[in-house]
């Protein structure tokens, strides 16, 4: 029974996992964070490395969340990794702007116009409902 238990647990953790890189990528893909990245630089011959870049810091950053691992590399490696995590937040940031222009181009297609301002106000609530949360209660 145990043992039932286990895979049980071992499978929804691969379903959760799949769900959760799908929606990553998903998202990566509807923002066009690669094939931007690679006509801003003029390097269309490198998207290969980019995808390689971020599959790569993706199953690093889980491993190391997993496990719990840390890795001390001095005040110089922490500036440089900061620096990277910066230029990747705001390139996240960018196209997520990007992708707000959109909203009032679909609300006018499915013709709920009317309910534009409704809409953006309940995603400022929950992210900012989401952000206290993680602040105050989760982190505690």
């Amino acid at each position: 029974m145990i043992l039932v238990g286990w895979i049980i647990q071992i499978l929804l953790g691969i379903a959760g996992g799949i769900a959760v890189g799908g929606g990553v990528i998903a998202l990566f893909i509807v923002l066009d964070m690669i094939p931007r990245l690679a006509q801003l630089t003029s390097s269309y011959n490198r998207v290969h490395w980019y995808e390689g870049a971020m599959v790569t810091g993706s199953l690093i950053g889980t491993v190391f969340d997993f496990w719990n691992w840390k890795l001390s590399l001095g005040p110089l490696a922490s500036l440089l990794i900061g620096l990277f995590n910066g230029i990747f937040v705001g390139m996240l940031a960018a196209a997520l702007t990007e992708v707000l222009n959109v909203l009032p181009i679909l609300a006018k297609r499915l013709q709920m116009t009317r309910y534009l301002f409704g809409f953006l106000m309940a995603m400022v609530t929950g992210k900012v409902a989401g952000s206290l949360f993680d602040w105050f209660v989760y982190r505690k």
